[in-house]
């Protein structure tokens, strides 16, 4: 493939990478407003975030394997499709059940997105300049990250949150049309044309049980819905091992232990970052009194930051040993994350924009040199599941993140709202803030023992 057409593909990548954290960051600006209009309390708030996770989360992997046996492209332009048509509808919800229900076909567009973006780069460009182009398209994520608080924040503040989904849309449109008039040619490597239904069902069916029961807890019927969904996944293991052309080859994480453990790190990390957002935007308003456009520019530090070193770190990836630079980068974000249950609820916005500035270091280092060791673990022709396995151990790890804080909520203010009492949302936000710094601290442990990422 010539230099232009990967540069084409880049654009189109990276400008869908770009299109789903900023819709994720933006609307977590918005929701304490959206929690004010129809009446919700902090569970029933963290939700809105959370079916959208899950959602993507459970078309992923179906996604990645339909992408390797029948076109990466096809795929992502219908999930740009997908993605754009929702984003319209949810911005004329009448009420909270129907934006949650929207965002189910939302997270379905998502899900095909990011499942193919990185194994489209990874087929088009090769290995010497991979973790440069990761790094890239990590920073066009990190990008989105940054204006979305910040636009969000405009948004909702001199128009409504219902902007919010009509900027994504508009967005989304012109993305497709890069991808249809720009992005050419396409990659279908797998010529084993089945998909594995059976497989498809029994993984979709556990994280849907299992996700729902952690959103439940510590209630009896979260603790049994979790608890149950020990039997799809058992199936599904069975089922995994007997098909000959399996949806996905466990094999894939007992026989290469750079990919297994850089998945693994790759979830506590994503466990413990993901929330900081929504916490601290529920924080800064309701206990500092920060306006929702300054509180999104107040978050705007942590991405900003990481768009600007994800290329240095990816570039460096390509030149060092991955699991140094990233183990490095777990450090720093645990250490970030460990200073915010320190110092909150008191610490002031010059310190606050401080650590989220470490944090974005942190996370700089860790996420592109971890995805270019991932994705130097495999050959060819699974680099689309393996794409949508790298998205899928972000978004699992997203959900695991936000039904954590929504346990912590339950467990200190009971479902009641946070402006009901203050003095408990801190002290959950300190409890949880403790709880990813040690999570992610753990995670340092697999990063460095994965081994040496193939070339």
């Amino acid at each position: 493939m010539g230099e232009a057409s990967r540069r084409a593909a880049l654009l189109a990548v990276t400008l869908g990478s770009f299109l789903t954290p900023f819709m994720g960051s933006s609307l977590n600006t918005a929701l304490p407003t959206i929690a004010s209009e129809f009446g919700l309390d902090a569970v029933a708030t963290s939700w809105l975030a959370t079916v959208y996770l899950l959602s993507s989360a459970i078309f992923l992997v179906p996604f990645g394997r339909l992408a390797d046996m029948y076109g990466r492209k096809r795929v992502f332009v219908g999930g740009i499709l997908v993605y754009s048509a929702s984003s319209f509808v949810c911005a004329f919800s009448p009420s909270s059940l129907v934006l949650t229900l929207l965002r189910i076909p939302q997270g379905l567009g998502g899900a095909m997105i990011f499942g193919t973006g990185i194994a489209i780069l990874t087929s088009v460009y090769p290995s010497e300049s991979r973790g440069m182009v990761l790094g890239v398209n990590s920073a066009s994520v990190y990008l989105g990250l940054s204006l979305g608080p910040f636009l969000g924040g405009v948004l909702t503040q001199h128009l409504s949150w219902r902007s919010i989904f009509l900027v994504n849309c508009s967005m989304g449109v012109f993305i497709l049309v890069v991808s249809v008039l720009r992005l050419k040619g396409e990659w279908a490597e797998d010529e084993k044309k089945r998909l594995d239904l059976p497989g498809a069902v029994l993984y979709s069916l556990t994280l849907a049980v299992g996700v729902y029961g952690l959103n439940s807890l510590p209630e009896t019927a979260g603790v049994v819905l979790t608890v149950s969904s020990i039997l799809p996944a058992i199936a599904f293991v069975k089922v995994e091992g007997s098909q000959r052309n399996p949806m996905l080859n466990l094999g894939i994480f007992k026989d290469n232990r750079v990919f297994a453990f850089s998945s693994l790190a790759a979830l506590m990390n994503y466990s413990a970052s993901f929330s900081v957002t929504f916490l601290l935007s529920l924080h800064l308003q309701l206990i500092k009194s920060l306006s929702p456009q300054q509180a999104g520019l107040v978050l705007l530090s942590a991405p900003a930051v990481q768009a600007v070193f994800s290329p240095f770190a990816g570039r460096l990836s390509d030149r060092r040993e991955p699991r140094t630079i990233s183990s490095l980068g777990m450090g720093l974000t645990s250490m970030a994350l460990l200073s915010f249950a320190a110092m909150l609820p008191d610490a002031n916005v010059e310190a606050t924009v401080m650590v989220l500035i470490l944090l974005g270091v942190g996370l700089a280092l860790f996420a592109s040199p971890n995805t270019n060791a991932v994705m130097g673990s495999v050959p060819r022709h699974q680099y689309g599941i393996a794409s949508s396995l790298v998205g899928t151990m972000r978004i699992l790890g997203q959900l695991l993140s936000m039904a954590a804080v929504a346990l912590v909520f339950v467990l200190f203010m009971g479902r009641v709202q946070v402006t009901e009492n203050y003095g408990l949302f801190s002290q959950s936000v300190r409890t949880a803030f403790t709880f990813f710094g040690l999570l992610c601290a753990g995670g340092i442990y697999f990063s460095l023992a994965r081994g040496k990422a193939n070339s």
